[in-house]
């Protein structure tokens, strides 16, 4: 109350003595008596507040526009452009670099990575034999070059962020539809990223999933109807952004409002849409706008298609350096277990190096959008080849300093292509649906599992509905999948079909078990470990002991983890 400091509460509080009443609380130190008189002073005298004053810290205000960072001065060794800027800020953060991957267990990393596959025996001795000096980056070539185990891969990628699958709720009644054959085309004939979102935004036929949502059986709350499902879904996946709170409210973690997010809505409305604040009609109307309006506008009175259309432009404008940084922050996320800026769908977020962060969105546009580029300019930096740091030197939250790539879970799909991998095996059913000439190639022997439907092993292996937008999945295991992996039945009958497939490819043990091991974690098993191995799969191995050799190979956190 201006004016009546006895009668106000803060002053109360501030002077308690009372630890159920005092502010601050008991684990902060109480304000002292001058302080306290100072506040009481000021209340007296009418609480004036000049406007625009805070006690709030500055925060990092993420730029929209991109920057061409200047490049730190290269070192030996150290030439390549990501590396010299790592090297800085190493240097500026007293951190040493990690020591360089061997060849087996880089080899093995960007087999994952970058097709999602395990290399075969054969191509982890020729990579050994190897002895050029330009074998990593000829290795990156040759698999950014097997065009659909490179599709084939990063379904996973694109179907969790566009909510895109196969089945589930939804598929009925003109509820829901795949992009399955228009995406699996993108990424087999690497259309350039700008193109993808333009179509994806301004859809055809075929690609028109995305923007379409969902549409709930049943009343719904206002935002989960389908315009607001475009409007929150395009904003996270291209710009990062949480526009779920904006939906019923204006939000409280971020500068968007409730305006912005009608906005967004507004612009694939087939008709006029009223703005609901938490699920209550405001009666006005929402009038289509983009984002950053400093980048164009969008005609409110143009058809739908139209809107589109230009919005398309808006999203992938080459000023619009929201948009590149977005997705090459998604690349490094996926190649180093961890964003530039974390989390990826907190953008306004400060990255842990904004040169770094603005350098590989500025390369994106100068590759003219081509992500297998940049996944292959990362790739081939010696950052990418160092070892992985230590899980005790990763500290999150504020204080976090970027010491090379973290460990990384085997996606649900990867997982089970490995065991699909060494035993000949393949997935029973495909769920996705392709055009022919995806089933017509003969280059791999059988489906993998991005291509198929959600199973029971899948779901607790940490592959989701996809009834949601997912830019990354738990790295934590939940009891579920320890159950599955310890007993269930869906790995247990897995692994029993994949021994007695390699039982019919050979009977020797020995042999059997170390090439198992070998193909699994990219190494030979020491005399210990050899010793173990025979033991389990035994003089005469059954199907019994090779399925109990698969479990205890496949159990092992080497195997599981991307290193």
């Amino acid at each position: 109350l201006p004016g009546k400091p006895k009668a106000s509460d803060l002053v109360s509080r501030i002077a308690s003595a009372d630890p159920d009443e005092r502010m601050p609380p008991d684990d902060e130190p109480p304000l002292t008596p001058a302080e306290v008189a100072l506040v009481s002073r000021w209340i007296a005298e009418g609480a004036a507040w000049d406007a625009g004053f805070t006690f709030k810290k500055k925060e990092y205000a993420a730029p929209l526009r991109p920057r061409r960072p200047e490049l730190p001065p290269a070192r030996p060794g150290l030439e390549h452009p990501i590396d010299r800027i790592v090297d800085a800020y190493f240097a500026s953060h007293g951190v040493a670099w990690p020591q360089r991957l061997d060849d087996a267990a880089y080899q093995r990393r960007l087999y994952l990575d970058v097709i999602g596959l395990l290399p075969a025996l054969d191509e982890i001795d020729t990579f050994a034999a190897d002895t050029a000096a330009d074998k990593d980056s000829r290795l990156v070539r040759s698999l950014l070059d097997d065009r659909r185990a490179f599709a084939d891969h990063w379904m996973t990628f694109w179907n969790d962020l566009l909510r895109n699958d196969y089945s589930g709720i939804g598929f009925r009644e003109d509820g829901r539809h795949q992009i399955t054959s228009w995406l699996y085309d993108a990424l087999l004939n690497n259309k350039p990223y700008d193109q993808f979102v333009r179509e994806l935004v301004s859809p055809s036929e075929e690609s028109k999933g995305f923007g379409h949502g969902i549409q709930w059986r049943g009343r719904v709350n206002a935002s989960q109807v389908r315009e607001i499902q475009f409007s929150q879904n395009l904003s996270q996946v291209f710009f990062g952004i949480n526009m779920k709170c904006a939906s019923c409210h204006d939000s409280f973690i971020d500068r968007w409002k409730l305006d912005d997010a009608y906005a967004l809505a507004a612009v694939i409305a087939e008709k006029p849409i009223e703005i609901y604040r938490c699920d209550k009609a405001t009666g006005e109307m929402a009038q289509a706008r983009f984002l950053w309006p400093e980048l164009g506008s969008i005609d409110p009175a143009a058809s739908r298609a139209e809107r589109l259309a230009q919005l398309s432009k808006l999203v992938t404008h080459r000023d619009n350096g929201r948009f590149q940084r977005t997705i090459v922050n998604r690349l490094w996320q996926r190649l180093f277990g961890r964003g530039i800026v974390h989390p990826v769908d907190v953008m306004a977020g400060e990255p842990w190096s904004a040169d770094l962060f603005d350098y590989l969105g500025t390369y994106l546009v100068d590759a003219d959008y081509d992500l297998k580029r940049v996944l292959e300019h990362i790739a081939t930096s010696r950052i990418y080849r160092a070892q992985h740091a230590s899980l005790e030197s990763v500290v999150p939250g504020d204080d976090y300093v970027f010491r090379g790539a973290e460990l990384k879970r085997m996606t649900a799909e990867q997982f089970i292509d490995a065991i699909y991998t060494l035993t000949g095996t393949q997935a029973a059913k495909l769920g996705a649906k392709l055009k022919p000439p995806h089933a017509s190639r003969k280059d791999r022997s059988y489906t993998r599992s991005s291509l198929t439907t959600l199973d029971p092993l899948q779901r607790s292996l940490g592959r989701p509905n996809r009834e949601q937008v997912v830019t990354t999945r738990a790295d934590l295991l939940t009891t579920l999948e320890a159950l599955d992996l310890s007993n269930g039945q869906p790995l247990a009958e897995l692994l029993d079909r994949g021994a007695k497939e390699l039982l019919k490819q050979r009977t020797t043990g020995t042999a059997l078990g170390g090439e198992l091991f070998r193909h699994a974690l990219s190494r030979d098993p020491t005399a210990d470990e050899q010793a173990t191995l025979n033991e389990i799969i035994g003089a005469k191995p059954t199907a019994e002991s090779v399925t109990d050799l698969l479990w205890t190979i496949c159990m092992l956190p080497e195997f599981q983890l991307v290193r």
